[in-house]
């Protein structure tokens, strides 16, 4: 699954794909593959993901703006 919105709010808080993988506890390769969709995303950094952003997973997969 791509999720687009995950790069949009990265680049609008000005942060790096190795940034957001550091505070993931991952490599930054892995968040890559996150962001381009080729390797799904565990629902467990798509949490952490969202309280970092102050959004809900509603907002990251594009049902809500």
């Amino acid at each position: 699954m791509y999720l687009r919105r995950l790069r949009d709010l990265r680049e609008d808080h000005d942060l790096t794909q190795t940034d957001i993988a550091n505070l993931l506890g991952i490599k930054q390769t892995v968040y890559s593959r996150y962001e381009r969709g080729y390797q799904n995303i565990p629902l467990e950094h798509l949490l952490k993901l969202a309280d970092h952003y102050g959004v809900t997973l509603d907002y990251i997969f594009e049902r809500k703006d």
